[in-house]
């Protein structure tokens, strides 16, 4: 793989953002749910946090000069941060960018960390549970808990950790 580098996002990689955007929101319906609206977009929130709110964070992964994915973050005004929306183009998938990109992220954010996946996406389970372990040591924990206002869709599972 060429040169890697996560760069904190500035609002010309905004158009850049909102396209990876659809791309991981088109992944995650499969194992979400939700098609998307008529106009072919889907859900935008935390979209719009990652670029407008205190205590969010977001970042732009770049292969040389092609994108590859985004990381967002929350909670970075709290005790806990969490690691909110994580993306990845599949051909960047299984090439070690995913998890140096976390490492550059957490590392920027020392403090207690969560992730959120869903056990029905398998390379997610196979892949977060690595990450906690490559960071954590066996210093991690993992428990499901429901999706709040989604009661129809099984629970999340959430890895924490603390970093330093």
């Amino acid at each position: 793989m060429t040169s890697f580098a996560i760069c904190p996002v500035t609002a010309s990689d905004r158009p850049v953002v909102e396209r990876l955007w659809l791309m991981f929101r088109h992944d995650m319906s499969e194992f979400q749910g939700g098609l998307p609206r008529p106009d072919a977009t889907f859900r935008s929130e935390r979209l719009e946090s990652a670029f407008a709110d205190p205590g969010w964070a977001a970042y732009l992964m770049s292969c040389g000069d092609r994108p590859a994915g985004f990381a967002f973050v929350r909670g970075l005004d709290g005790p806990v941060r969490v690691l909110n929306s994580f993306f990845v183009v599949r051909a960047a998938r299984r090439s070690g960018l995913g998890l140096r990109a976390v490492r550059v992220v957490v590392a920027r954010h020392p403090g207690r960390w969560e992730i959120a996946f869903q056990e029905a996406n398998t390379g997610a389970v196979a892949f977060w549970r690595r990450v906690a372990a490559d960071l954590a040591g066996d210093a991690w924990t993992e428990e499901r808990r429901p999706v709040p206002g989604r009661p129809e869709v099984p629970p999340d599972t959430w890895i924490a950790f603390t970093a330093a």
